[in-house]
């Protein structure tokens, strides 16, 4: 379905809460995909027929960008490029969110010990493990992506798009700004219905909230009559979506201070009160890496403190 001029959507199916990722075509002179979901007997399938609805398949694409390293947006890369088609990422992604998928080993051990550091009991430690193990069995990293740069204009499909770095979701999260008409394909930086996962990991900057609340700002300045999601429906109100994904952030900050009275309190501990309810164990992971980045906000900020009692961390007031 065309979204836009020169630009069909493709909503693949994933197994994550927003069930679907959208997956765009830009076509013109050629055709070019931003970003390619996950291996999965369900997604794979879709995105294939979907460009076969416009007489393609993945050899005949003449770039994939992908917007960030997740692996909804990012796992078919691989199986994409062995068919001969150019794979590119922001340079600050390439280096710093695909070595999560082409070293493995490292990356596991550095993120079960930021996990264990900060209060995750074993048995959830042992869960993680399993659930990444099944997550990576879905991801292809390509072999030999390219780089593109923040402000970087890229002809794709014959149409020009502007690079705009915004970390926070990811440290190389990027959007693609069409400046002739304002159609702007946003990535997973703003969303319609959620607030995008901004989370500390053992590989990203250390304060990615700090970060995101600078990318929005940073995107507010940008002249948008459309804004394309990574889920869920076109955004026309672009600012006035920023304004409420900003206040969301303030006032979680001012619940989680209100959160942290008596005892210093573990980044495990907080999460379960700052996410109660039953949670799966993804959802559980990225409602702790949530509330760390918090955490590590106010503590940037100087309105908490940390410390370390044994082996584990704790924050206080």
């Amino acid at each position: 379905m065309n979204i836009a001029p020169g630009i069909a959507v493709i909503p693949v199916p994933i197994p994550y809460p927003f069930k679907y990722v959208n997956c765009y075509l830009l076509l013109g002179d050629g055709a070019v995909l931003v970003d390619c979901a996950l291996d999965t007997p369900e997604a794979r399938p879709a995105l294939e027929a979907a460009l076969a609805q416009h007489g393609l398949k993945f050899a005949d694409l003449d770039r994939l960008v992908l917007t960030h390293h997740h692996p909804d947006h990012y796992g078919l890369a691989g199986l994409i490029e062995a068919e001969g088609v150019p794979v590119y990422l922001l340079d600050v992604e390439l280096e710093r969110g695909h070595p999560f998928w082409t070293e493995p080993e490292a990356m596991n051990r550095t993120g079960l010990e930021l996990f264990r550091r900060h209060g995750v009991p074993e048995e959830a430690l042992s869960n993680l493990g399993r659930e990444m193990a099944k997550t990576r069995s879905r991801v292809h990293a390509p072999r030999n992506p390219r780089a593109f740069r923040e402000g970087e204009v890229l002809e794709l499909a014959g149409q020009r798009w502007r690079v705009i770095w915004t970390p926070g979701h990811a440290d190389g999260h990027a959007m693609l700004l069409r400046e002739s008409d304002g159609v702007l394909l946003a990535g997973d930086h703003v969303l319609e219905r959620i607030s995008p996962n901004i989370g500390v990991w053992a590989y990203s900057y250390p304060n990615p909230l700090g970060l995101y609340l600078e990318s929005l700002e940073k995107a507010k300045g940008l002249e948008v009559s459309l804004a394309l999601p990574g889920h869920y429906r076109p955004l026309k109100d672009f600012k006035g979506r920023i304004e409420e994904l900003a206040a969301h952030h303030h006032e979680r900050l001012d619940y989680l201070l209100g959160l942290m009275n008596g005892q210093p309190k573990t980044c495990w501990e907080l999460s379960l009160k700052l996410f109660p309810g039953e949670l799966n164990t993804a959802q559980r992971r990225f409602a702790w890496s949530e509330t760390l980045a918090h955490l590590e906000y106010l503590l940037q900020a100087g309105r908490i403190r940390k410390e370390t009692m044994g082996e584990t961390i704790v924050y206080g007031v």
